[in-house]
């Protein structure tokens, strides 16, 4: 996960394709957030997955089939060319306000300098009749960005999730969370397909 711009669900991404990757194999998520969010989370012992801090990652590595990286925001050149060597897709989440996709316009234009492959999720889509979600996709396949099919909606289970340290699909009596859990389990599947598992 990478992006210029905080407030975009970078680390309720990470966390919740960490926990679809987890039900294929072993999967740690890398915390280099100097916010810290993913370790937050998990501090209540509620995620099916380990959350390690970024100095500690080489250590642990060889014991994860995958391994999610939750970078910090605005990652600088060198941070954003080592991401690019070192994984086999980076995920670009933004929600479709106007600074988070001038944020990601940047962060793609280093990308483009840099190589490697990405993938833009949006996030955070408000319900109709809101058409945010749709003129933002519009806008930024029209920059010819490679954005994923799937979208995860906004939805108040997410906030749930976190104060119970749970990925959003064990949030308990919340009706939404289900359909929460949904955006980002396809999602995720877009991703796995995409570098081939």
């Amino acid at each position: 996960m990478a992006g210029y711009k905080g407030g975009i669900s970078k680390s309720t991404t990470a966390i919740h394709l960490a926990t679809y990757l987890q039900t294929l194999a072993p999967t740690m998520l890398v915390d280099g957030d100097a916010n810290r969010s993913a370790t937050l989370w998990a501090s209540q012992g509620g995620l099916p997955f380990q959350v390690i801090p970024e100095g500690q990652a080489m250590k642990f590595s060889r014991q994860y089939e995958h391994i999610v990286i939750d970078t910090g925001a605005r990652p600088t050149p060198d941070e954003l060319k080592d991401l690019v060597g070192g994984c086999d897709l980076l995920v670009l989440p933004t929600n479709p306000e106007a600074m988070s996709l001038d944020a990601l316009l940047q962060t793609t234009e280093a990308l483009q300098q840099l190589g490697g492959q990405y993938r833009v999720l949006l996030t955070m889509l408000p319900p109709p009749p809101s058409r945010d979600g749709q003129e933002a996709r519009v806008a930024l396949e029209a920059e010819g960005l490679p954005v994923m099919r799937a979208s995860v909606r906004y939805s108040a289970a997410f906030r749930h999730a976190s104060a119970q340290g749970v990925p959003v699909r064990d949030v308990r009596g919340n009706r939404a969370a289900k359909t929460a859990w949904l955006d980002y389990e396809a999602a995720a599947r877009e991703i796995v397909a995409a570098v081939g598992g």
